[in-house]
């Protein structure tokens, strides 16, 4: 790799483009390029990208082949994976072993060793080459898509997929307004959850009084199963800071800040490397470029509050206060960070930002719906084949995310409900699988598009229990500035936790109701407004759940533990022992070949013998004794 230096002026740094360029084009050799994001190397990618430098250098290939080890590719069902170039061939869920075989077979070789391609869920045919697997099909990968071949390590290596031009472009060739009215043109809404229009953000920041503003990208991204910005941050950060330092072209902010949570080490390491570099290289400081413009760039580390996400928490955690939320108006672009004007988007938002100054409003506008322009990236994760990163466009529907994206439910279970929008997002059932995915129609359904989170459950999912687990992170989550969110999360988990032991009474669902909509009217910040969702939402659309808790003392998905117990089917039994040994109270009796038994006095019902079972012989049945204000009711 080249020896960063710094550019001298524009035209050094053009120049510099287009020689990184030409050398990408012009290469000749074999290129790997290994995901290593997080969930590659929670997978085991360090020890497959060690194997793989020893297996290269063994066979005398290390100088004839590139190893360009980048972020996450998106398909973390398939970690840990890598891409053959110029033939594109996708090997996955490698091992140190497997990678060995890989380079005498197919690297030396030019033979495709067919064990380790991707195998589609439903079909069972394999896939030859990347845009063969249904997983990326049908996305539109245009902030992801470089993860691919980009070392998210190295600025040259991203000058070499044209980083910069449109900084470039923005500084020499846009006067700032033009850069807003670009934004505001293309329709590009905030990817952090609100959707408010970008561009009219930028342009009230800018329009603000004095001579001192601020730039702010949230990266503090913290809905149970999402990491989309964590995976942005990790596979590509210069793109983020590029759209950083457009905007702040365009807003005349000389400081930004990159909110970023300190349990993403990998994203942290990152963006620090990164922004380090661009020091180096003179993009960021003083007369940047030769020119006018200055800005710098820091790093603040959050210590993983929920409601810092909510942008005036967030600015309260920099000026290291307490995360609390405050009123507005006065909106941050008015007073925000240190009482000045200040914008603030999400990582999402700020990738997009280099693309569209760099294609035009008009290609950007020309994705998605009506109101909702551009793409969007969602964590598909849950009961679902192909779990991962999928960037799609907006107004696609539910049904083509959930089965021609993600390949269905395992195991040929039937598709129940998804959740969309992270905890505070709501649960929508299998009648509105054709809805598209936009703002408008998520939001009349009940729902929220959030930053992106996405949770597939099949019929095996309990939705009075899925409502408790949201509302018990959103009751430990709230800061509790204001009572309707404190007191209001707090009194509607009782609630539901009391369905789900068998203690629900009538009356609840509507005490229920009244309490979630009271917390939606009266909270000060977007957690408390959406906190409702789960509770509204799940009512709304699987009421009949809450009433079977409640008014015949059964959970129909054989969830809840206090309102079941497991039972072996002796027809189905054949003794393997599986559940024995999986029970971690002993609570199974049986030998090997009889018909097992389950002791109820020594069962914790946690469920281990259920997963165990490969014959579906234990069942989750109906407890007909239920014990309810110390009474037994048979």
């Amino acid at each position: 790799m080249k020896r960063l230096r710094k550019f001298k002026n524009v035209e050094d740094l053009r120049k510099t483009i287009q020689q990184q360029e030409a050398t990408r084009q012009q290469e000749t050799k074999k290129v790997i390029t290994v995901s290593s994001g997080t969930c590659g190397q929670a997978r085991g990618s360090q020890k497959v990208i060690e194997a793989l430098k020893k297996a290269l250098k063994a066979e005398g290939l290390k100088d004839q082949v590139i190893v360009r080890i980048t972020g996450c590719h998106g398909f973390c069902e398939a970690e840990p994976n890598l891409i053959i170039y110029p033939d594109r061939i996708f090997y996955q869920k490698l091992t140190p072993e497997d990678v060995r075989t890989i380079v005498q077979e197919t690297i030396k070789d030019g033979r495709v060793v067919e064990k380790y391609l991707y195998r589609d869920p439903r079909t069972k045919e394999r896939a030859w080459y990347e845009n063969e697997i249904q997983f990326y099909q049908k996305q539109k990968r245009i902030v992801l898509g470089d993860n691919i071949f980009v070392d998210p390590t190295s600025l040259l290596d991203y000058l070499a997929i044209g980083g910069f031009k449109p900084f470039l472009k923005a500084l020499t060739e846009f006067h700032p307004e033009e850069i807003i009215q670009t934004v505001k043109k293309s329709g590009l809404r905030g990817r952090g959850g609100a959707g408010f229009p970008t561009g009219v953000k930028w342009e009230a920041t800018r329009r603000s009084p004095g001579d001192i503003k601020y730039i702010i990208c949230n990266g503090d991204e913290g809905d149970p199963g999402a990491y989309m910005d964590r995976s942005v941050l990790e596979g590509n950060p210069f793109r983020v800071l590029e759209g950083m330092m457009i905007g702040a072209l365009a807003i005349g902010a000389r400081e930004g800040f990159i909110y970023v949570r300190d349990e993403y080490p990998l994203a942290v390491r990152h963006v620090t490397l990164a922004v380090d570099q661009l020091y180096r290289a003179g993009l960021l400081g003083k007369n940047i470029l030769g020119t006018e413009f200055s800005f710098d760039l820091h790093i603040s580390k959050g210590a993983g509050a929920f409601v810092c996400g909510e942008e005036t928490a967030l600015i309260a955690s920099i000026e290291g206060r307490v995360g609390e939320p405050r009123q507005r108006p006065p909106f941050p672009a008015q007073k925000g960070l240190w009482k000045k004007p200040t914008c603030i988007n999400n990582v999402e938002t700020w990738a997009n930002i280099p693309l569209i100054i760099q294609n035009g409003a008009e290609w950007f506008s020309s994705i998605g719906t009506a109101g909702s322009k551009g793409t969007k990236i969602f964590s598909l994760v849950g009961k679902i084949n192909n779990t991962g990163l999928v960037e799609v466009p907006m107004g696609i529907t539910l049904r083509e995310i959930i089965y021609d994206i993600g390949g269905g439910i395992p195991d040929g279970k039937a598709f129940k409900a998804v959740q969309t929008g992270g905890p505070s997002g709501g649960c929508l059932p299998a009648s509105l699988l054709d809805l598209p995915i936009d703002y408008e129609s998520l939001t009349a359904a009940g729902s929220i598009m959030g930053s992106g989170g996405m949770i597939v459950m099949d019929e095996k999912t309990c939705m009075v229990d899925v409502a408790m687990y949201f509302l018990n992170f959103l009751r430990d989550e709230s800061c509790g500035k204001c009572i309707s969110c404190r007191e209001g999360t707090q009194r509607m988990w009782e609630i539901v936790k009391d369905i789900s032991e068998g203690k629900g009474k009538p009356g609840d669902l509507e005490l229920l109701e009244e309490l979630a909509l009271a917390t939606k009217d009266a909270s000060m910040c977007g957690l408390g407004q959406t906190a409702a969702n789960p509770v509204l939402s799940t009512l709304r659309y699987f009421r009949e759940e809450f009433e079977a808790h409640i008014y015949e003392k059964r959970c129909p998905a054989g969830v809840c533990k206090s309102l079941i117990r497991y039972v072996v089917i002796p027809e189905k039994c054949t003794g393997c022992e599986a559940c024995k040994r999986a029970c971690p109270t002993q609570a199974i009796q049986g030998t090997r070949k009889d018909v097992h038994l389950i002791l109820y006095d020594k069962c914790i019902k946690c469920g281990a013998c259920l997963e165990a079972c490969r014959f579906e012989a234990i069942e989750a049945q109906r407890d007909e004794a239920i014990i309810i204000d110390k009474e037994v009711r048979l």
